[in-house]
């Protein structure tokens, strides 16, 4: 069995997404070759993913081979691209391989100028894919075929919810929803803060804090309430709530989390 993808770059995101295909048998470990950067990653990535994968370090002769694979998962950190491309194999003539690159700051005219005669992606995929709980946006390419856009579909979707979108939005998308888990957490932090100041235990609090940010999301889904209307079902006349609101507001919460979004759009847009 030849390979049939080539992860380069086999960091917690790759492997959210090549791990669920290989447990449900669409992708065998035998079809994946992975490049990590050092020999001591290899060491210890080999005693946590299944023994048929072929995992080298980037210095491995072998590396290479993943850029001969139909698909390439380009997953390196951004600031190590321009090296990583340098090193890029020239492809074959009419050999139209797939490259998926999940790199955030790197737009598909830096990929496609760095990668020719090669197909490239975008996705945008957030840190709840590691519980099959995420997001991806997918801008694609120059004369991606129907079938390799099906490939990415297939890649993505047991892990996340796919959304195509125009790459011009990718950079909004990205401070939304692949930065938004960081605002979150903070906000999760901040709760379970204040729960310990009033007297809660601390892993109490904690587990609270969690409970009740991923009821009011599934609550808010689930019964497509506008945010809004779901504050005003909780905030009664003269109540407590009404009370932290005041507060919330007086200290520019709401006002702080959209400049949040926006200043994070606006360093994506800067990397370029």
């Amino acid at each position: 069995m030849g390979v049939s993808i080539g992860v380069i770059g086999l960091g917690r995101m790759a492997q959210a997404l090549v791990l669920p295909l290989l447990e449900s048998g669409a992708l065998h470990g035998a079809e994946v070759l992975a490049v990590v950067g050092q020999d001591s990653s290899t060491a210890r990535l080999k005693g946590e993913l299944p023994s048929d994968i072929t995992l080298v370090s980037s210095s491995d002769p072998r590396a290479q081979d993943a850029w001969s694979a139909p698909v390439q998962l380009l997953a390196v950190k951004p600031q190590q691209f321009d090296r990583v491309a340098a090193g890029v194999p020239m492809p074959s003539d009419g050999d139209a391989s797939l490259v998926i690159s999940v790199l955030a700051g790197v737009n598909l005219e830096k990929l496609q100028n760095a990668l020719p005669r090669r197909v490239c992606v975008r996705a945008v995929p957030n840190t709840p894919c590691l519980v099959a709980q995420g997001l991806c946006g997918l801008s694609w390419g120059r004369d991606v075929t129907a079938e390799q856009k099906s490939v990415v579909r297939r890649m993505f979707e047991p892990v996340s919810e796919v959304l195509d979108l125009p790459e011009s939005q990718l950079d909004a998308f990205l401070a939304l929803t692949s930065s938004g888990p960081a605002y979150v957490a903070l906000m999760a932090e901040a709760m379970a803060d204040g729960a310990v100041a009033a007297g809660l235990p601390r892993v109490l609090a904690h587990h609270l804090a969690h409970r009740t940010l991923a009821g009011t999301a599934a609550l808010l889904q689930e019964q497509e309430l506008h945010p809004g209307q779901l504050k005003d079902m909780v905030a009664s006349p003269g109540g407590t709530t009404m009370a932290a609101l005041r507060r919330l507001e007086l200290a520019g919460v709401r006002s702080a989390l959209i400049e949040a979004v926006v200043a994070a759009t606006e360093h994506g847009r800067s990397l370029r």
